[in-house]
């Protein structure tokens, strides 16, 4: 039996759990809050070291043979010639970016521009916008930028003493608006656009190679970003997708490849196992039901959800579209959200309530749709977040996505893929696993529910909706 750890460096907390190499069971786990504020949009990179170091106290490591690092997507290392920081890393959540993403937006020429070039266009979030921001806002730093590295790039490179070679995987490369899933290669014209010149790229290593061994003999696999660990340790194949219920939504679905689209509603990412991660986000998922409780007056979630129960399929004709950010998907950004299909008998607090649940998925159905249209196959759909413990959610969703739907439980999914990386790596220096076959480790645990005699139902409910939403915003999926 070999051991390997899996490490998650988020923007609050490191986890490490421990697991054995055959079978992905968890040996023992560690845990550690970084001395930071949670919302910080600037930290000194070594805070997570610190925390990195909190978390494996205790012989927590003893007798791993083998680490893979995950962390926050779309923060930023920026290094100087010395590889020193230059200034305190821009974290993921850090939004700044909006108008300099805007900016970089117009400078190539639109979103086809950026779709076709490298599979997204830039957010306010991504590497790439955050160079642009530095430029324009932080000139002399900027200029000093000789390498940048993404969280989990520079933690691996501290853990092999700094090499001389640095490097990142697919996962996390694909998230930095710079590097094309569709090619594999660099677009290194869009970091100068973005910067201003040049800078050092880390090496892309494929899904089972280490980035190194440390002195002591220790691997260090190649490490991902935290979507693309968690869809390793979910154990998500082809026919897959991952629906996540936050304040916002996203729908990502396994490819075999990058799928192509002109108007830049996908962003397409690459995973952590050679294949592909498309994604396709929505501004309101958890959110409108938070405001259909409000404006009940309900106490919660749970008791909005009991209350939407006590309606039918289709909500009495009652059409809830929840943008009420504006919306990504459809791109309809100084939109709002709508009510429709108000009659007397329609009147009531359960129909408004069954109308919030009814919205918020059929919007991410629409969202999966996208992804269809692009030849995406979905077969069955996992729900992430809480909301998706909601009775009126399970009730609801596998007629409306027209899927399988699985809840897994509550685990520590991004750490366990990074684990599960560790245990590839480490199998194919050993020789005992291949480069194209990752170890076969046990899925989530899960609940789950079919669509059974609802699909019907499901249709009517998405064809009410979808008449709704084409008569107020036609076009807005470009058909």
């Amino acid at each position: 039996m070999g051991i390997v750890a899996g490490l998650e460096s988020s923007s609050g907390f490191t986890r490490i759990v421990v697991c054995d190499t055959d079978t992905g069971a968890v040996l023992r786990q560690g845990y550690a809050a970084h001395p930071v504020e949670p919302k910080a949009t600037e930290v000194d990179p070594q805070a997570w070291l610190l925390s990195l170091g909190e978390a494996a106290t205790g012989g927590l490591l003893e007798g791993v043979q083998a680490i893979g690092v995950s962390a926050q997507q779309h923060g930023l290392v920026l290094l100087d010639q010395q590889g020193a920081p230059v200034r305190p890393a821009l974290v993921g959540n850090d939004k700044r970016a909006q108008v300099a993403a805007a900016d970089l937006v117009e400078a190539l020429g639109g979103r086809q521009a950026w779709a076709e070039a490298v599979g997204c266009v830039p957010q306010s979030a991504q590497p790439v916008s955050k160079l642009r921001w530095l430029a324009r806002t932080e000139p002399e730093a900027a200029r000093r930028v000789a390498a940048v590295l993404q969280p989990q790039d520079w933690l691996v490179w501290q853990l092999l003493g700094r090499p001389a070679r640095r490097t990142t995987d697919r996962g996390g490369a694909s998230g930095t608006g710079y590097w094309s899933a569709a090619t594999g290669s660099y677009r290194p014209d869009l970091v100068e656009l973005a910067l201003g010149h040049q800078v050092a790229l880390p090496e892309v290593l494929g899904p089972a190679e280490a980035a190194g061994t440390t002195p002591e003999g220790l691997l260090i696999s190649a490490g991902t970003g935290e979507t693309m660990a968690a869809a390793f340790g979910l154990g998500l194949g082809p026919g897959d997708a991952v629906v996540s219920l936050g304040a916002s939504g996203s729908v990502m679905a396994v490819h075999h490849e990058a799928p192509a689209d002109p108007q830049g509603m996908i962003t397409a990412f690459a995973d952590a196992v050679g294949t592909h991660l498309p994604v396709v986000h929505t501004s309101n998922a958890v959110r409108a039901l938070r405001g259909t409780a409000e404006l009940l007056g309900v106490d919660g979630l749970e008791e909005l959800s009991a209350l939407a129960l006590k309606s039918t399929p289709g909500a009495s004709g009652l059409v809830l579209l929840p943008y009420l950010e504006g919306e990504r998907t459809p791109p309809l950004p100084h939109t709002a959200g709508t009510l429709s299909g108000l009659r007397r008998e329609s009147m009531k607090p359960e129909h408004l309530a069954r109308a919030a649940f009814e919205g918020m998925l059929c919007s991410l159905a629409d969202a999966m749709d996208v992804l269809r249209r692009r030849g995406v196959e979905v077969r069955r759909v996992f729900l992430l977040g809480a909301a998706a413990e909601l009775p009126a959610v399970q009730a609801a969703a596998p007629a409306i996505f027209g899927a399988q739907v699985v809840v897994p439980q509550p685990a520590d999914y991004t750490a366990l893929g990074a684990a599960r990386q560790a245990a590839w790596a480490l199998g194919v220096a050993q020789g005992t696993l291949s480069p194209q076959a990752p170890p076969a480790w046990q899925g989530a645990a899960a609940q789950v529910f079919e669509p059974g005699d609802e699909l019907a139902v499901g249709q009517a409910v998405r064809q009410q909706y979808g008449a709704t939403r084409d008569q107020l915003h036609p076009g807005a999926f470009g058909s």
